[in-house]
């Protein structure tokens, strides 16, 4: 009996050798989580395309939006583990479980990390009738005036109601969330005066922000963004150790072969030090990073670990 184990076991070790060493032998397929022509579709097609190039097969794009990236996410989990489908997912790979009710997957555990492919932050916009110029004046206002100042979200989980939370838990505020089907309504309401702010990623309103459209306070992100080099980060306004970006990574199903994972992250790696791939994640307002898949993992679980406090203390519920 044991030998005859041995030998199974033996088997399906070479079968997923050579499976891994024929690798690709097709077109890879890369879910994302959204619209086509929204920021992550651009991201995963500047990415892709090189990363082909490396790879030796093609990359087919396939657009898979909604419930906040749990119907793409759920549709990658069931796929053959064989590194032909892969996904560009993101911040909800460690606040889903926090924020979906009876969610029939649990996406640190049924997902295999490639790499962290890029972040980018967000910023605080606010419309300028608003009498606040910095955090400290923001946050005053928000704890004096008679009515909560009111901030839009693209999407319930989405970084900016996420970004939002950690400000009111950080700044003892009280910044009450208007949720909208996208960051565009959201960004046209505050615009016209309908809300009092957004924490939007910075692609979508540096335009708005360079017209005088709407003002920015401050931005996510540990460091300033070379976009907005005059805008300070909200740590350095006032709220010491505040951080949240928007980021996204490369996952295949749980199971992948360590081979194929391996594969697959070493031409990640070489994508991300492109300068025609670097000049187009800048322009879309991205940061490449690219790490190991342990190191993604990694950080992954320590990102779980923060928001999921924050998510708890805001009273934010499953849904």
């Amino acid at each position: 009996m044991i030998r005859h184990l041995l030998v199974f076991a033996l088997s399906v070790c070479c079968l997923s050798g050579a499976l891994a060493q024929g690798y690709p032998s097709r077109p890879v397929r890369i879910v994302v989580p959204a619209s086509a022509g929204g920021t992550v579709d651009l991201l995963t097609r500047a990415v892709a395309l090189k990363l082909a190039d490396h790879l030796g097969q093609p990359t087919v794009i396939e657009n898979r939006a909604g419930a906040t990236t749990s119907i793409a996410e759920e549709y990658v989990v069931r796929q053959p583990a064989d590194g032909y489908t892969l996904m560009m997912s993101g911040i909800t790979l460690a606040t889903q479980p926090f924020m979906r009710a009876n969610l029939p997957y649990d996406p640190q555990r049924d997902l295999a990390m490639i790499s962290l492919v890029a972040v980018s932050g967000n910023v605080i916009v606010v419309n300028p009738s608003l009498p606040a110029q910095t955090v400290p004046e923001l946050i005053a206002l928000a704890k004096t005036s008679p009515r909560p100042l009111l901030y839009g979200t693209a999407a319930f989980g989405a970084t900016g109601h996420l970004a939002a939370e950690m400000f009111n838990l950080m700044a003892g505020t009280k910044l009450s969330q208007v949720p909208y089907k996208g960051a565009a309504p959201a960004l046209n309401d505050l615009i016209a005066g309908q809300i009092d702010m957004t924490f939007d990623n910075i692609p979508a309103a540096i335009n708005h922000i360079r017209s005088g459209r709407i003002r920015a306070i401050a931005v996510t992100s540990p460091r300033r963004d070379r976009q907005l080099p005059d805008v300070p980060t909200i740590a350095e306004a006032g709220l010491a150790g505040y951080e949240i970006v928007a980021w996204f990574g490369l996952v295949a199903p749980a199971g992948t072969p360590a081979d194929i994972i391996a594969r697959l992250n070493a031409d990640t790696l070489k994508t991300l030090k492109d300068p025609s791939v670097l000049d187009r994640l800048e322009k879309l307002g991205f940061e490449a990073v690219g790490n190991s898949p342990a190191e993604f993992a990694a950080y992954v679980r320590a990102q779980a670990d923060t928001l999921g406090k924050v998510i708890r203390n805001a009273g934010i519920k499953p849904q």
